[in-house]
């Protein structure tokens, strides 16, 4: 899909804080894409209050709240996002909670006046091979697997899915047309943190990635960076060479 590289960046707003999500997103207002708003200030502030707050900067807000239940409870969920309106322009849901919810969620979704981009997550970038073998006693290659959950996504109608750069290719090869999210960016002069399955934005973009989720090295940048406004000038140099 065409897009401007700074459409492709979504930032991690990962902060209970209203005031700094909000103060954060004013900065970079016109410089990014959007913003990733999670579990932690939803849980903190509640779901309306951050996207009205992002509403009022001007920004598109990507809804990571990985909904997972019974079809009829994450139904619900769905039909309560879609009421937030336009402001909303991605909700995630777990790929692991099986085809009929993933069917439910865009049933909902399509009987609603507007719908947000469904995107299934398939396994967390926190996540690696030996974690799930050894914890959550999935023996299928890693890769295999991701491209299984996304290739259901694809069946029941989600627009995409969240997957670690390092499966982008393979989900690219194998589901043409689908959205990808893809989070576990780094830039070469940014620590990893706790993901394990990371690549930089350039490369992720070469791969096949449509949007890339940056959080620490936008939000919190190394010293030799600074600020997030030069870490968003660093980055979108970056992906413009592609």
């Amino acid at each position: 899909m065409s897009l401007a590289p700074r459409e492709r960046i979504l930032v991690a707003l990962d902060t209970p804080d209203l005031d700094a999500a909000v103060a954060l997103a004013t900065r970079l207002r016109g410089q990014v894409g959007g913003y990733k708003v999670g579990l932690e200030i939803c849980s903190a502030v509640g779901v309306p209050q951050i996207v009205s707050a992002m509403t009022a900067v001007g920004g598109s807000v990507f809804l990571d709240l990985k909904l997972h239940d019974i079809p009829n409870t994450v139904a619900g969920a769905v039909r309560a996002v879609c009421n937030l309106g336009p402001a909303v322009q991605m909700l995630t849901l777990h790929c692991s909670g099986g085809s009929a919810m993933l069917r439910a969620a865009v049933n909902a979704a399509q009987s609603m006046p507007y719908r947000p981009l469904l995107l299934g997550v398939t396994v967390l970038t926190s996540l690696d091979a030996t974690a799930l073998a050894g914890e959550l006693r999935v023996t299928s290659d890693i890769t295999d697997y991701v491209v299984h959950l996304a290739r259901m996504a694809q069946d029941c109608g989600l627009d995409g899915v969240v997957a670690s750069p390092h499966e982008v290719s393979a989900i690219r090869t194998a589901c043409p047309h689908v959205r990808i999210v893809t989070p576990g960016i780094r830039p070469q002069w940014a620590a990893e943190g706790d993901q394990r399955r990371v690549m930089t934005p350039a490369a992720a973009l070469r791969a096949g990635a449509d949007y890339l989720v940056i959080g620490r090295p936008i939000t919190a940048p190394p010293a030799i960076i600074g600020d997030p406004v030069t870490a968003v000038a660093r980055i979108l140099a970056e992906l413009e060479q592609e």
